[in-house]
């Protein structure tokens, strides 16, 4: 066995955060949040990581500064269990390009975030110098994660329409409706995602979309299902979103939610794609 073929049975965490909350940047986790209210670093999760069988993750940004970037790319920096960064770019700032290029210094700067969901009006992604900008990180097959919420996805398949080549992975299964148990017109625009065969999906982030106190595991199945046959094995990513996930469930909950919602007929191959190797293949690692 080469060391390719090594690599590419890694298993990879491909969604967790960590930050200081010192640092001031994150302005939505507050002390009203207890449980996220306070430092997250590797050390935190590496006992988790080993207990589940992950030899590393991808850091996703949680702020939306070039400054966090620069911390969680320091982090990744003295940290080997670290298989790569997603950081923050904001495409409407004209100096973009040149904060790319150098976030692209890093060797495991992977791709960058855009951060739909905070945004009052989703339809601002597709003012022209957006697009045009988003055109040109798509001809250079730069991995984009999108962070929307469900009522945004009109706004986000306008956008894959112009942008048609996009490498991209929707963050949270585009965070549905859970709580209220709603699948329309989730579903649908999940279809229309799934069409462009370069947009990947990532399982993450679903608790924290359910009731917090009185989730079951049934409450995600459909959702679970549904991804896994739009997108296929090929094209879905395992994330924990840890620590985020802690306001609803714990790590081993999370990894027990999807294990048990995964359609039957999938054995080691196509979980090994979910947990590890199209993650790798995304990020390019």
């Amino acid at each position: 066995m080469n060391a390719e073929e090594v690599c590419s049975r890694m298993r990879i965490d491909a969604h967790q955060h960590y930050w200081e909350i010192a640092r001031g940047d994150y302005g939505w986790i507050t002390p009203e949040l207890p449980v996220l209210y306070r430092d997250f670093m590797p050390v935190d999760l590496a006992p988790l990581l080993q207990t589940h069988g992950f030899e590393g993750s991808i850091i996703v940004q949680a702020a939306p500064t070039v400054e966090e970037t620069e911390f969680i790319l320091s982090i990744a920096e003295q940290s080997p269990s670290v298989l790569g960064v997603v950081g923050w770019l904001d495409l409407f700032d004209p100096d973009h390009r040149r904060i790319y290029e150098k976030f692209r210094q890093h060797p495991k700067f992977k791709g960058f975030r855009i951060m739909i969901q905070d945004m009052p009006d989703a339809y601002r992604i597709l003012e022209p110098g957006f697009v045009e900008a988003l055109r040109r990180y798509a001809e250079d097959s730069v991995p984009v994660d999108l962070l929307l919420v469900s009522g945004q996805m009109d706004a986000v398949l306008k956008l894959l329409q112009q942008v048609p080549d996009l490498r991209g992975v929707i963050d949270h299964i585009g965070k549905p409706p859970i709580r209220d148990k709603e699948m329309e017109p989730w579903k649908q625009f999940m279809a229309e995602f799934a069409r462009y065969p370069q947009m990947y999906c990532k399982l993450s982030g679903m608790v924290t979309e359910g009731d917090h106190n009185q989730w079951r595991k049934e409450d995600f199945l459909p959702y679970i299902r549904t991804v896994a046959d739009l997108f296929g094995p090929q094209r879905v990513m395992f994330g924990s979103d840890w620590p985020v996930c802690l306001l609803a469930a714990d790590y081993s909950e999370v990894m027990d939610i999807l294990a048990g919602s995964l359609p039957e007929a999938w054995g080691e191959y196509e979980r090994g794609r979910l947990f590890g190797e199209n993650a790798k293949a995304f990020y390019k690692l």
